[in-house]
């Protein structure tokens, strides 16, 4: 790649702690993908929140849906989202909407990330038909038992999450 190249290169950071990830998260990721070259999906780890999977298994999961995507990397953190997004080289921080809510909070931390860094955040709203699903719905699901095939994507191995049931 050129000096250009290199220069006109759109890297996107997509944190969350995708525990587990969705058919929304991986709609926000193949749309995002015709804004950018490039989606580093960033598992953000904080101590502080008991997550349902284990780190390694959701990276586990989410990089083998996206093996055969060369545009996709799949990492963790364990600083500041912005920190983060310097350090991939990202220039943006795409973030996914499903209502007003999500909206209010989004917005104020997409303008702190820019007031701290200058990394603009770029939001995708939901697709309508998916904007019931989250991560945490999906986790009472499966601590009740429930099938959530409908939830999550068709290459997430739905074994890995069933096992981990508690």
């Amino acid at each position: 790649m050129s000096q250009m190249d290199v220069a006109k290169y759109r890297i996107a950071l997509f944190p969350g702690t995708f525990d587990p990830f969705t058919i929304g998260h991986e709609s926000l990721v193949r749309r995002g993908l015709s804004l950018v070259d490039e989606i580093v999906i960033a598992i953000g780890v904080n101590e502080a929140k008991k997550s349902f999977f284990p780190l390694d298994q959701r990276l586990s999961m989410i990089r083998g849906l996206y093996e055969n995507e060369p545009r996709v990397r799949v990492e963790s953190y364990d600083c500041l989202t912005i920190e983060f997004a310097q350090k991939v080289g990202a220039q943006y921080i795409l973030r996914g909407i499903r209502s007003v809510m999500d909206f209010e909070y989004e917005k104020t931390i997409a303008d702190m990330n820019r007031a701290i860094s200058g990394i603009e955040t770029f939001v995708l709203f939901t697709e309508p038909a998916l904007t019931h699903v989250s991560s945490s719905h999906v986790r009472e699901l499966l601590r009740y038992g429930h099938d959530v095939s409908g939830f999550i994507p068709k290459g997430i191995e739905l074994k890995k999450i069933k096992s981990s049931k508690k």
